[in-house]
C-alpha cells in the first residue's frame, strides 16, 4: 500500500467518479484507475462498485476511507511541522504596527524575537490602522498590530491591550499643571492633528464633535514623531496614546476627565493559517506585554487583555 494509492482512493471516494477525481488531482484518469486496481489487488477485495456514470464504496471501501483520511492528514501534518521548523531557521515575517507601537512595544519585542529566531528575516511596516488593514488584505503583511474593534470579513483579530489617550502639552503650556481636563476645555486651544489614515485622527475629531464643537487646528497632516515634536515646541496640543509620552521628555500627559481609550490587537487573514514564525511572534509580544518590563513608565489606563478580550 503506497501513499499515492491512498490519495487517489480518497479522491475517488469523495468525487464518486474516477474522471472527476483525476481532474482534481491533475493527473490522467488511467493512472488513477490503475492505482486503485493495484490497491484492490493488494487488499484482496474491491473498494468500489463501478456503475455507469459514477461509483460507490463497497463495505471494504467504507472501512478503508476514514483510515486513509487519517493517514493523509498525518502525513500533511508532519510535512507542515517540518516546513515550519525550517521557516524558523530561514523564514520571513512581515509585521505591521501603528506608529505609537513602533516606538514603544515593537523594538523590544522584535529584538527578543530576533534573538530567539535569528534566521527569520523581519520586515516592519509602520502605518495607521487603515493602511495596515489594506496591506493585510493585499497579502503584503503576515500580521499587524491594529486598533480594534475591526469588523472585516477577510481578517480575524485577537485583543492584546487597552490604553488611555491623553492630551500631550509642552512643559510650559498653560494646561501642563492640570491633572485632568475635559474635552470642552480644549475649545479654542490650537491642536496638532494627525494625517488622514490614523485612527487617532478619527477618534479626536469624534470626541470634539460629541462635545459640540470643531477643533481649532494649528496644523494637520502629521505623523506620530512630527506631532509629538510640534506639540513639544508649543505649536499646539495633541491627543495621543499615553504610551508615547516619555517620563522625562518635553511633553506632559494630561488625562481626560472622561477617558478616551483604544484597544490594540493582532490582525491576520482568515484564509491563511498563521505561520509558525507568526505564532511565535504573537507569543513573544504577549509575554513581553504581560511582563511590563518594556514600559518606560506606568502610563495611565493600560490594561493587558487576554486572547478572549
Amino acid at each position: 500500500m503506497e501513499f499515492h494509492q491512498l490519495k487517489y482512493f480518497v479522491a475517488v471516494a469523495e468525487q464518486r467518479h474516477f474522471t472527476k477525481a483525476a481532474r482534481n488531482l491533475r493527473i490522467a484518469q488511467p493512472s488513477v484507475s490503475r492505482a486503485i486496481r493495484v490497491l484492490e489487488k493488494e487488499l484482496g477485495t474491491p473498494l468500489f462498485h463501478r456503475m455507469k456514470g459514477n461509483v460507490a464504496l463497497t463495505s471494504a471501501g467504507e472501512v478503508l476511507l476514514p483510515w486513509a483520511r487519517r493517514v493523509l492528514a498525518d502525513v500533511d501534518g508532519a510535512a507542515l511541522e517540518v516546513r515550519e521548523l525550517a521557516d524558523l531557521r530561514l523564514g520571513r515575517l512581515a509585521v505591521g504596527a501603528t506608529p505609537s507601537l513602533t516606538t514603544t512595544l515593537l523594538p523590544p519585542a522584535l529584538a527578543r524575537f530576533h534573538v530567539a529566531f535569528p534566521g527569520v528575516d523581519l520586515v516592519l511596516h509602520e502605518a495607521g490602522s487603515r493602511d495596515l488593514v489594506r496591506e493585510l488584505e493585499q497579502g503584503a503583511l503576515d500580521i499587524a498590530l491594529v486598533i480594534l474593534p475591526l469588523r472585516h470579513e477577510v481578517l480575524e483579530t485577537t485583543p492584546l491591550l487597552r490604553e488611555e489617550l491623553v492630551v500631550a502639552v509642552a512643559a510650559d503650556h498653560p494646561l501642563a499643571s492640570r491633572k485632568t481636563i475635559g474635552v470642552a476645555d480644549l475649545k479654542g486651544v490650537p491642536l496638532v492633528m494627525f494625517r488622514d489614515g490614523y485612527d487617532l485622527r478619527a477618534t479626536t475629531l469624534a470626541a470634539f464633535r460629541r462635545a459640540g464643537f470643531e477643533p481649532t487646528l494649528a496644523l494637520e497632516g502629521g505623523e506620530m514623531d512630527g506631532v509629538l515634536r510640534l506639540a513639544a515646541a508649543g505649536l499646539g496640543v495633541a491627543i495621543v496614546p499615553s504610551l508615547v509620552i516619555e517620563p522625562a521628555g518635553p511633553l506632559r500627559a494630561v488625562r481626560l476627565a472622561d477617558p478616551l481609550t483604544r484597544t490594540i490587537g493582532f490582525a491576520n487573514r482568515r484564509d491563511r493559517r498563521l505561520t509558525r514564525a507568526g505564532r511565535e511572534f504573537v507569543e513573544t509580544v504577549r509575554a513581553l506585554v504581560r511582563g511590563r518590563e518594556w514600559l518606560r513608565t506606568r502610563p495611565a489606563g493600560l490594561t493587558v487583555l487576554d486572547a478572549k478580550g
